[in-house]
């Protein structure tokens, strides 16, 4: 049988008496060689592209595990001449090229149940942040601000508001966009979203309401909060003509991918007080270089300390780094 641009299938039997896993984008492999020491062979990469990739390694891996700082294209996953199956750690998995994967034989997997709680717990911080600018009030009390009168107590707090009877707008509804939803119940929040690809009646078993369209949502919501994948059809979904669409004064959070947002858009708009505020735990060029906050947001046009921002560490902490490298042995296949 002959296979155009497709690698052949695997034949019964080992490849290879010792096949080659490599972590492409990082270099702690205590967790997997445990695992895999009687196996296979660990090579760790540390690597933030093929082109840092050595030759043995691009020839032999059979199994390649990544996080998000290194991305395959098409020209990237050809490199690799035995290439099987590649893990993402983690749930996205826009830094992979799905289709020419496909195309060339390689199985793409992802750990879809990895960091739902500590990201849904951090995007609620965000949010509580935002609402009771608890970072602008740290910052005033280091910059030597003393409030003692009501009226000076007032003033430092300016913009904080009640969180009780606001709308928290979710665009995205999995497993951290629910996790999300149930929290900011408790808080007090009535909570609608917008889910394109979630069946009738998931609404009704978590007591939320639904729009039918993503403007629809934007126009209802006193906070939007992104919880969806990057994908080629939502790439600067938040962008000027979305902003627009949305509550004058309203608020947004994003810990999903950074791409999701027009950055120069949302800055025009925090700079012409259209959005109240922002709160960014991705950014659409990672790693974030954030050089001082006063130089970094005056090139943006916008004021000191606009904008609390991080560097897509809300799905992190130890205990459940661990957890979810040792998941890759439980990972899907996306469809």
């Amino acid at each position: 049988m002959l296979f155009l641009g497709i690698r052949p299938p695997i034949l019964n039997g080992p490849m290879h008496p010792r096949p080659l896993v490599a972590l492409l984008d990082g270099r702690d492999c205590t967790v997997e060689m445990p695992i895999l020491k009687d196996v296979a062979t660990v090579a760790f990469c540390d690597a933030q592209s093929t082109q840092e990739i050595h030759e043995k390694v691009l020839n032999e891996a059979v199994a390649a595990l990544l996080y998000h700082t290194i991305t395959l294209s098409r020209d990237d996953l050809e490199k690799f001449k035995g290439l099987r199956v590649i893990v993402r750690i983690g749930s996205g998995f826009d830094n992979v090229d799905i289709k020419a994967a496909a195309e060339l034989g390689i199985a793409v997997c992802n750990v879809p149940a990895a960091s739902v709680e500590e990201t849904a717990d951090t995007s609620l911080c965000l949010i509580l942040n935002l609402y009771r600018r608890v970072t602008w009030l740290h910052q005033a009390l280091r910059e030597g601000t003393r409030a003692s009168s009501v009226e000076q107590i007032r003033e430092v707090a300016s913009g904080a508001a009640r969180i009780r009877g606001e709308t928290l707008g979710i665009i995205g509804l999995g497993r951290v966009g629910q996790a999300v939803a149930l929290r900011a119940k408790a808080f007090g929040f009535g909570v609608i979203f917008y889910d394109p690809y979630l069946p009738d009646g998931v609404e009704r078993s978590l007591g939320l309401q639904r729009m039918a369209t993503l403007q629809d949502l934007l126009i209802h919501s006193d906070c939007v909060s992104l919880h969806c994948s990057l994908n080629e059809h939502n790439h600067h979904l938040i962008n000027d003509f979305t902003i627009k669409q949305m509550r004058q004064g309203a608020f947004l959070v994003n810990t999903s991918r950074g791409g999701l947002v027009d950055e120069k858009a949302l800055a025009q708009a925090l700079k012409e007080a259209r959005i109240r505020g922002a709160a960014l735990d991705v950014h659409e060029t990672e790693p974030f270089r954030y050089r001082q906050p006063s130089e970094e947001l005056r090139e943006q046009g916008l004021p000191d300390g606009g904008v609390p921002v991080a560097q897509h560490g809300g799905r992190h902490r130890s205990p459940r780094a661990q957890r979810s490298r040792l998941q890759v042995r439980e990972c899907d296949v996306p469809a």
